[in-house]
Formats: C-alpha cells, structure tokens, sequence
C-alpha cells in the first residue's frame, strides 16, 4: 500500500477533486512564468496592459486552487489518519487474545505510535508535493512549447539522473525497515525501563548489564540502521541539486553549440530551470518521510493482515442469562507454542461443570495453569479442542461475544478505568458511593457521572476500585486472580468472610484463585491444578439445591 492508494480509501473523489486543483495551481505557477519569460523576451513589442490582465488572472487561479487543494487534502488525510487508529484499535481489540500475547505490546504500540505518526507526516506533505509535482509538470510543457529538441535532452538527463538516485533510494529504504524491525526491540526495552524500574534501581550490576548489553546495543542498531538510510536519502537529496545545476550549466554553455537559440529563448530556458530547483529541492526533500513512511504502511498492513487472520465473529451482544443452570468445559485444552518446543506446554484436557451460588477456589503451583484455565473459563482463550457450554448451548465464534459478558472480572494485572465506562444508569453513582464505603475507600475517592475522582491510589486501594466495577456490572459470574495478594490483612479478611459469602448469598458464582490457604474451607468446591492438569476437583461443603 502506498501513500497516495491509503488517502484513495477515504475518497476517491475527493482525493481526485484535491489532485485537480494542485495540477491547476501549479500549472498555472508554470504558466505565470512562462508569461514573465515572454514578457522580458519580447519587452515593449507587447501590451503590457494584456500581460498585466493575464497576470493578476494567472495568479488568482493559482491561489485559491493552491488554497482549495490544500484545505481538501489537509482533510482527508487528516480523516485517513484518524480512521487508521480507529481501526487499527478495532482490529487489535477484535483480535484473539492469545495471538495479541503472541505479537507483543511493544509491536502493537510501535504501530499505533510510530508508524501512524510516519504514515501523518508523510500525509502532511500531500498537497504541498501534488502543487510541486504540477509546477514541474508545467514548466516541463513550457520547455517543450520552447523547444522540443530541448525537452528531449532534459528528459534523457533526467532519466540518467533518476537511474543513478533509484540504487540510493532503494538501499536507504532498506536501511530504514531495518531500523523499524529493531525499533520493536527498542519498545520492549523502553517497557523494561518502566515496567522494571524498581528492580534495576535495587541491582546495581543488573541495571548496568541491561544499559550496555540490551538497551545499548538496541539503541545503537537502530541508530547504525537510521543514520544510513538518511544518509542516502541526504546523498540523492545533494546530487539531485547537483543535476539541476548541471542542467542549467548545459543550457547555458553546451546548448548554445549543438543548437541555434536566440538570447529570448535561452533566458526563458534558464528562468524556468532556475524555478524548477525549489519545487524540485521540496520533492526530494520529502523523499525521507516518504520513506519512512512506506516502510510504516508495509508494517502497517502486515500487522493488519496478521490481525485479520485471527479476528474473532464481533457482534452486539443478545441480553445475558442471569439466571442460568451449569457451565460445563468438556475435555477442553488449550497448547502454548514456544520458539524452543514445537509441541509447546500443554493445558488439558479439562473436564468442570460449575453451577449458581458456588464459591469455587482454583488453587496449585505458579505455572501449574490456574490463569489459563481461568482464560479459557472467559472465553478470552479459544480452546484447541474440547468444547465448553452454557446451559447445554456450546459456545463457538457466533457466540462468544455474548458469552463474555456473563463474567465480572479483576484480573492480578487488571487495568482500572478512571471512568465507569459501559455502566448507564440513573442511580450509578449512587450505588457507587453506597460500594465505596463497603470496600471502605468512601474517604478518598468520589465519584460523579460516573468519573472517579482519583486512582492515585496504593495497589491494594486500585484493586478495590477494581472491585467496585466488577460489583456495579451486576453480572452473575466473577472471576477473581489472587484479589487479596495486595490487600491488608484487616480488608483481605473482609474480602473472604464478607464480600464473597455476600455475593455468593445473592446466586453469583465465584471462581477464586488464590493462594491463601486459611480460608479455603470458606469454599464449596477446591479445584487444584498441576501441570495443566485437574489433580483434583473436592466439594468441602454440600451444596444447596438450586
């Protein structure tokens, strides 16, 4: 995909309309030179009342077709842009979980960040370059009104001048893709910089091993990779002068010998070609950002493509069943694929069957596969086999979407919202306020229309606010990843002997993983894992008829 074929998905007649009107600025630019060459030539053997009407005419067209091609494509690029991100944010937020977790955040951001801002500033130059691009075409046709042995020369010299440019573009361009593929390593160590901050403040070694060895080496390739293709781009840029000037020389010195031209011709020659060089230094100039920008749309379609192929069925969803009878996963597995083992580590095959009103812990070792199965519960992770099924409809890609919405969830890495988003109700913040002194957070955080006041918060207190979303989507299932980890020991008894018996007193399902073993019996039901296996599947508690 090129530059000119991405504004083309926006509107082929706009992008048509804007194209016109620069041809017709910048002809009418070449065509206002071409008066001013003929003007000096002939001096007081025309009307200079005629040439002063042709003029003021010439001009007015020039300018409002600039003024008009520019506003156009000012705005369509401008729309292409902001439906790339949007779509690009729709394709990623409609894609496989586990393929998202395969590609990496820094790959998705680099795109979302890098590329399209490569992809706008490349869009910026639109209209400037389609009104050089027209006063160059039309002080080619002025050189071939002139003289058309003249213009055949000009263009066999221009083809030896865009032969001689199309190695360095080519190889600059390779350049420039190299330093975006290592421009995804760089994101990933820019996260390690954030993310990892505390420990490389507490290892000495460790922080330094990581500035010389990973961040170092990454920065130092994408620089090596950058600074050469530029260079080249640098290298077309002056030689393309040098052709120019060269040209000009030609006129002036070598024409006059191969060919009879009078003083009036040669001027006009040499002040169109003078004319030609800032519409021609602009067009080269860009060749940079159009570059990058190339090299931005190709990984911009490829992360498309790779997205597309594994987009999942995205529908509005039916309304959900909140009084439903059994969940079941039949004989379901889910494989992770690693670079070391073709085979990959295994989850499954699992057999559960949950029911209303249940208090479930998911327990077992780090690694065991307690988060995958909890994924696969979702139905944020497809199963590779087996089949899982609510109240015997099973859930496949035409369902899915609906069957998500069933589950309230806080995740150990969860994400808080500042806002209530997808929670439209009158008496929303009023049952907000009355859930904030539940989790006991009714002293630093308020909320209005459904905007938090804060999340300045310590982890435990975010968690809670974490919490209060999963209450307030009133959903008959929640999932809960080690929730209690991050709380005091006062609230994380709360949480065990109040909240959940509470939610569980109301008909929700909880599926609780956790590692605080002194309030399992608290459960109806202890699922234990290993190695992606169910050890163990054991009701402590009889439960109750539904």
């Amino acid at each position: 995909m090129n530059l000119i074929s991405f504004l083309l998905r926006s509107s082929w007649k706009m992008v048509a309309i804007a194209i016109f009107t620069g041809f017709l600025s910048g002809g009418s630019s070449a065509a206002l030179i071409a008066l001013i060459s003929r003007s000096i030539s002939q001096g007081t053997d025309i009307s200079l009342d005629r040439i002063a009407i042709a003029f003021v005419c010439l001009a007015f067209v020039a300018l409002t077709s600039s003024i008009a091609s520019q506003i156009m494509l000012i705005r369509l690029a401008q729309q292409s842009i902001f439906q790339l991100r949007l779509s690009l944010s729709r394709q990623i937020l409609a894609t496989e979980l586990s393929h998202l977790e395969k590609l990496g955040a820094p790959l998705l951001l680099a795109t979302l960040t890098d590329d399209v801002q490569a992809v706008s500033d490349a869009v910026r130059l639109v209209p400037f370059l389609c009104i050089d691009m027209a006063i160059v075409a039309g002080c080619l046709s002025y050189i071939i009104w002139l003289s058309w042995q003249v213009f055949f020369l000009v263009v066999l010299l221009t083809i030896v001048a865009l032969g001689s440019c199309r190695w360095l573009l080519k190889t600059g361009q390779k350049w420039l893709a190299k330093a975006r593929n290592e421009q995804d390593s760089l994101f990933k160590h820019f996260r390690t910089v954030t993310d990892g901050i505390k420990e490389l403040k507490l290892h000495y070694r460790r922080r330094q091993a990581f500035l010389s060895e990973d961040l170092q080496q990454s920065a130092a390739a994408y620089r090596r990779y950058n600074t050469r293709g530029l260079t080249l781009f640098a290298m077309t840029s002056s030689w393309g002068k040098l052709i120019f000037f060269f040209a000009i020389g030609f006129v002036l010195f070598a024409l006059p010998k191969l060919m009879t031209l009078n003083p009036q011709t040669l001027s006009g020659y040499v002040l169109t070609f003078t004319y030609l060089m800032l519409p021609m230094d602009n067009l080269v100039n860009s060749l940079p950002v159009l570059g990058r920008a190339g090299v931005a749309l190709k990984k911009i379609d490829s992360l498309g493509i790779s997205l597309a192929n594994r987009a999942e069925a995205i529908a509005t969803p039916d309304p959900i069943r909140q009084q439903w009878k059994q969940l079941q996963l039949r004989r379901v597995t889910h494989i992770y694929q690693t670079d070391q083992d073709d085979r990959g580590f295994e989850v499954g095959p699992i057999d559960l069957t949950l029911h209303p009103g249940e208090l479930v812990f998911i327990v077992g070792g780090n690694g065991s596969g307690k988060s995958t199965l909890a994924k696969l519960i979702l139905g944020l992770y497809i199963p590779a086999s087996g089949e899982i099924m609510l109240d015997g409809k099973p859930i496949d890609d035409q369902n899915r979407e609906w069957y998500r919405q069933h589950f309230a969830v806080v995740f150990a890495d969860f994400f808080l919202f500042d806002r209530l988003l997808g929670l439209d109700r009158d008496d929303l913040d009023a049952e907000a306020a009355a859930s904030l002194k539940r989790l006991r957070l009714d002293h630093k955080v308020t909320i209005n229309q459904g905007k938090l006041s804060t999340t300045s918060l310590s982890q435990g207190q975010r968690k809670r606010l974490a919490l209060l979303t999963a209450f307030l989507e009133q959903r008959p299932i929640f999932l809960f990843d080690e929730w209690a980890a991050d709380q005091d020991p006062v609230f994380k008894d709360v949480f065990y002997t109040e909240l959940l018996p509470q939610l569980r007193s109301q008909g929700k399902t909880i599926l609780c993983i956790s590692h605080d073993d002194h309030y399992f019996h608290l459960a109806d039901r202890i699922i234990k894992l290993d190695y992606g296996q169910v050890e163990y599947d054991k009701p402590l508690q009889p439960r109750s008829p539904s």
